[in-house]
């Protein structure tokens, strides 16, 4: 089982879902309004800070101290669609 790691451990090119994201309501609140969210599928497009995350088909731009905050499981997974699909 692959554990979870803060975002900005994410290699370039490395698929990961997103499983936390933490912060004021606000900040999550934010986020959630862009996608990122629990279950949400990205791509490390470019490692760094700033750090640039593919999130349906949207690039996304994240500065260091948003990073650490994203809880994401390295690795192949499902597409969201599927997962969505069987839980409704």
């Amino acid at each position: 089982m692959v554990d979870w790691i803060p975002l900005q451990m994410l290699p370039t090119g490395q698929m990961a879902r997103v499983r936390q994201v933490f912060g004021t309501a606000e900040h999550v609140h934010r986020l959630e309004e862009l996608g990122l969210r629990g279950g949400a599928e990205i791509e490390m497009v470019r490692h760094g800070s700033p750090c640039i995350v593919k999130l349906s088909g949207h690039k996304l731009c994240f500065r260091f101290d948003d990073l650490h905050k994203i809880l994401v499981q390295p690795g192949p997974h499902a597409p969201a669609e599927s997962i969505l699909g069987e839980a409704g």
